[in-house]
């Protein structure tokens, strides 16, 4: 995989690999042949999570989470306009091809262990942790039910808006109204959703780290957040946390450096088909 990342929320990250050189003082950025590395705070005993990683909504739930928990991982970026995602190494963690997955060398009895999909992941750490995602039954099924429901509403509607409003390679009108209009009746929602309440389950909990990376692309979607106050405020709120600007603020470089309009690029990003070997 290209390049690598270190960073943590609280504590110093050794990377595992020896080309890696020793940690720098607090804030400090350590330079690598194709990412930058950043190590924050006190040294821990705590081993890193791996976290495999593009800038994406889906990512950026992953890295919120560990912001929010505190907890020491390394980024691997997935180069996924390369076709990294393809590579035999990533498909054993993550066999959908598809980022984020981690890596948590001291999972369920102190055994590594991997786990892919963003839903499962975050549902993993909160469990891990205690944090975010309530012990009690009727806490975790509030929480849930919006998990679940950005999983299988709000993330792939406005993604599809998000593609034909600005990838597709000719103007399909139906296709940009029939998603931009879901779109904006999942940010309706939300909003009535939140007319009462702080945060989707109550308190703040993955399931608004799973939603804030969505709607912070709101207008690639063609939305217009002032239709919706309630959502706004939500959108306000988790934007001004720190752990949230962290954790959607990871930067890797490569990302910057890709063309959207680079034939290859969309021949791996957008028309994939099955493979059988």
């Amino acid at each position: 995989m290209a390049g690598m990342i270190k960073r943590s929320s609280a504590r110093s990250v050794r990377s595992s690999r020896r080309a890696a050189g020793p940690a720098k003082k607090q804030g400090a950025s350590v330079k690598r042949k194709s990412a930058k590395a950043t190590v924050r705070a006190k040294p821990s005993m705590q081993r890193p999570i791996e976290l495999f990683y593009w800038p994406t909504p889906n990512g950026w739930k992953i890295s919120i989470m560990l912001e929010e928990c505190r907890l020491p991982y390394v980024v691997r970026p997935v180069n996924i306009a390369a076709g990294e995602q393809f590579a035999a190494e990533f498909l054993a963690i993550s066999p959908n091809n598809r980022m984020p997955a981690i890596v948590d060398p001291q999972g369920p009895g102190g055994r590594p262990i991997s786990v892919f999909e963003s839903g499962a992941i975050l549902q993993y750490l909160g469990r891990k942790t205690g944090k975010f995602y309530p012990a009690n039954e009727r806490g975790r099924v509030e929480v849930e039910q919006w998990l679940m429901w950005q999983m299988g509403g709000l993330g792939p509607m406005a993604g599809q808006a998000h593609h034909f409003r600005n990838y597709a390679p000719e103007r399909i009108l139906y296709a940009i109204e029939r998603y931009t209009n879901e779109c904006n009746r999942l940010y309706g929602v939300m909003n009535l959703r939140l007319r009462d309440r702080g945060f989707l389950a109550g308190k703040y909990s993955i399931a608004d780290m799973a939603c804030i990376g969505w709607v912070s692309r709101y207008k690639q979607q063609g939305q217009d957040l002032d239709e919706f106050p309630h959502l706004k405020r939500w959108f306000e709120t988790l934007m001004a946390r720190p752990a949230v600007k962290r954790g959607m603020g990871i930067r890797v470089e490569a990302a910057a450096q890709v063309d959207m309009k680079d034939p290859k690029v969309r021949a791996i990003l957008f028309t994939q088909r099955a493979r059988t070997a």
